[in-house]
């Protein structure tokens, strides 16, 4: 079964102390569906249209898992803390079973 992925770039960030309890509430959200982070800030290098912004990666068993973390009740309050104090671009992605070929 393929795994899933939250992929997270943040273009802006206009409130970090939003940001940080924002953060504190949805770590421990993520961890509770079975999230692993694998990235989380550190080097970006960006090409095309990319941004060198933060830029979060964070693993789920299944694609399903992580469809159902980001509608949990827990995340959706730790989304509410941080409201507007971010523009990023979020999505979920089903990784691949089999290496390409």
């Amino acid at each position: 079964m393929a795994k899933g992925y939250w992929v997270s770039v943040y273009r802006t960030i206009s409130d970090p102390e939003k940001l940080a309890a924002y953060n504190k509430l949805a770590g421990p959200a993520v961890t509770a569906r079975g999230g692993r982070r694998l990235a989380v800030g550190g080097r970006v290098v960006a090409h095309d249209a990319g941004i060198a912004e933060r830029t979060i990666l964070i693993e789920f068993d299944t694609f399903e898992q992580a469809v159902a973390a980001r509608e949990s009740a827990a995340y959706q309050e730790a989304l509410v803390v941080l409201s507007d104090a971010v523009e990023r671009d979020f999505r979920i992605i089903e990784g691949v079973d089999s290496p390409a070929h």
